[in-house]
């Protein structure tokens, strides 16, 4: 009888599409076939989880592998079954692939041991220092790509409980969004030569948009 192959991954749940989709949606717990609806259903879990998790650490805390793990299982736990699991598929955008799934318990212990023991807790008086904190840990978990979706808005999600700790209030994203996801990606590949001048510079007007939301073009 021929074996299966050592890393076939089909019979995942993560690897699995909800019927009808024409796969567009992976399979989740909602039987939801349409894109938008899941979106939808996505963005709103993600609203409940960030008011959630503003609420269970404090200025004090040192972020884990752990904890984000079970960020994401707040935020999508209702929605997939293999939320907070760390993905067992490769992924990547376009022709640019992320961490191969096979080292991400390593990467993300790494991860934990550097940018987050340095960067967290987030409270330097100096604004330069938290913008540098914010881009280093924010491109460094992106790169990782630890879960089957929800990466980059899990990023955010950890950015604002890191600038909740240095005092500033939740974060407007708008910056990275939309149009402007080109020049956010462009921050993301830097950082694969530990070049996070450009993600700091989009976190500098993500502050300054949050911080006056008048500002818009003048950023």
């Amino acid at each position: 009888m021929k074996q299966p192959a050592r890393y076939d991954t089909s019979s995942l749940p993560e690897a699995r599409f909800e019927p009808g989709s024409r796969g567009r949606v992976l399979k989740n717990r909602l039987g939801i076939e349409k894109k938008k609806e899941i979106d939808d259903a996505e963005s709103a879990a993600l609203k409940y989880a960030v008011d959630k998790l503003l609420g269970m650490y404090d200025e004090c805390h040192r972020f884990t592998a752990k904890d984000l793990r079970m960020m994401h299982k707040i935020w999508l736990g209702d929605i997939y079954e293999w939320a907070g699991e760390y993905r067992q598929v490769n992924v990547s955008k376009g022709d640019f692939p992320f961490a191969a799934a096979r080292h991400i318990p390593q990467l993300m212990a790494d991860f934990e041991k550097g940018p987050l023991r340095k960067h967290t807790p987030c409270t330097s008086k100096s604004m330069e220092l938290v913008l540098q904190a914010l881009a280093e840990v924010h491109v460094e978990l992106v790169l990782i790509h630890p879960f089957r979706e929800g990466n980059g808005r899990l990023a955010r999600i950890l950015s604002t409980l890191m600038a909740s700790q240095a005092g500033l209030p939740v974060l407007n994203f708008k910056d990275i969004t939309g149009r402007k996801r080109k020049e956010y990606f462009a921050a993301i590949k830097s950082g694969l030569s530990r070049d996070y001048g450009l993600m700091q510079r989009l976190f500098e007007k993500i502050v300054r948009r949050t911080t006056d939301p008048t500002s818009g073009e003048k950023i």
